[in-house]
């Protein structure tokens, strides 16, 4: 098993550098490649990326999608590990994927908590243990063989919001979903940077008009009409 990790990135000069020593340290051999796709960042995230021993692709479009899927027709592995720029998987992700495809799931992805103790974001923690549509989503980080994700025709890029949800959507009822019973960190900046409740209205809002089949631009203006971006 060799994994390419595939990390979109917009903008996080802060993020990447440690993100990318702490993947290389504890993937090891397992690990064939980590592939930084930016969207066009202006804050050196890419510069850093390529210092720290990542190869770095360049997207033309400023879409999860679109950066997501360059990244992975380049990978080389047989196995494609998405991750978030600002989240952090377990130190043992390299043997829990292993340990996971020998199990027989052909995609799966972790719970996720976030650096931060607050209570209402540890009931958030709480509820992405389970496999209902509404509780995924990229925090929790996602690994699929590369084969079945080419079969599945990857991410539409159509969906420049709600990507991973529209993806899931139309694998989990081909393929089960292995939730991994331990936790990727996230950061709470988001919620730091708005509010608790502020956040879970957009997150709430955007769902219902993803599931109503409202386009990507309208599910975007609604969500930034809301969410401040993070800092």
């Amino acid at each position: 098993m060799r994994i390419s990790i595939v990390i979109p990135v917009l903008d996080e000069a802060q993020t990447i550098g440690p993100l990318l020593q702490y993947l290389f340290d504890h993937g090891r051999e397992q690990i064939l490649e980590i592939l930084v796709v930016d969207g066009g960042s202006t804050d050196g995230t890419g510069s850093i990326a390529e210092q720290s021993g990542a190869t770095v692709l360049q997207c033309g479009v400023r879409s999860r999608a679109a950066q997501m899927n360059l990244g992975a027709r380049h990978a080389q592995g047989d196995i494609l590990y998405f991750i978030h720029a600002d989240t952090c998987p377990p130190a043992s992700f390299a043997s829990d994927i292993e340990a996971s495809l020998a199990a027989g799931y052909v995609m799966g992805c972790y719970r996720y908590r976030f650096d931060s103790s607050s209570v209402l974001l540890k009931i958030n923690a709480f509820f992405n243990r389970f496999k209902w549509l509404w509780c995924q989503g990229g925090d929790k980080t996602f690994y699929i063989q590369r084969e079945v994700f080419q079969q599945l025709g990857g991410y539409d890029e159509y969906y420049t919001i709600m990507e991973e949800y529209d993806f899931l959507r139309r694998a989990m009822p081909l393929y089960p979903l292995h939730i991994i019973p331990k936790y990727a960190v996230v950061s709470a900046r988001k919620y730091e940077n708005n509010s608790w409740l502020r956040v879970q209205y957009a997150n709430a809002l955007v769902f219902r008009l993803f599931r109503k089949g409202a386009s990507p631009e309208q599910m975007k203006k609604t969500y930034t009409s809301i969410v401040r971006r993070e800092s």
